[in-house]
């Protein structure tokens, strides 16, 4: 069975998927942005976990619980900072989704729900940033089994559509 792929405006906390994914800081000790609002949605008890990881490379993801979340899960993963591409963004961007996606295939989560991954605070041109998003989420789910559905959540009208854009054009192919 094909995977549902789509993108929806909404608030990412409010979300009841297995799995919210959270663009955290390689210290995943909240901040900004939608990392905050994780945060404080979830409760003291996601940044007392937090704490325990011991952080996290940008590229790489980690879960935890979700506390006060309707989602089950919480997968962390650090986006790359904007450095005018030749730093490895892209691929590191990519790592992003696919570690992401890998821990929910690893602990059976079928529905996952991404931010749209380094395009706020660090800096990654959105235009950039979607095609690879959907590229790797689309690989991803096409290869492994138990994905029912994933979404792109977006906080604004401008990555709503980016996003729809891009599946639009994916699912006419």
């Amino acid at each position: 069975m094909a995977t549902l792929i789509r993108a929806i405006k909404a608030d990412i906390t409010t979300l009841s998927v297995d799995a919210i994914v959270n663009a955290a800081n390689s210290k995943l000790l909240g901040g900004g942005g939608v990392d905050g609002a994780i945060h404080e949605a979830a409760g003291p008890e996601l940044l007392e976990e937090c704490k325990r990881l011991g952080g996290c490379p940008t590229g790489d993801a980690r879960m935890t619980g979700a506390y006060r979340l309707k989602s089950k899960r919480i997968i962390h993963t650090v986006g790359p900072v904007w450095s005018g591409g030749l730093q490895g963004e892209r691929e590191l961007l990519a790592s992003c989704y696919e570690r992401s996606l890998q821990l929910a295939a690893a602990h059976n989560l079928r529905s996952v729900s991404f931010p749209s991954i380094s395009t706020g605070a660090f800096g990654f041109p959105l235009k950039l940033a979607a095609p690879i998003a959907v590229r790797v989420v689309q690989e991803f789910t096409a290869r492994t089994e138990g994905f029912e559905e994933v979404i792109f959540c977006c906080s604004s009208g401008e990555h709503l559509a980016a996003y729809a854009r891009l599946l639009r054009v994916a699912s006419a192919r």
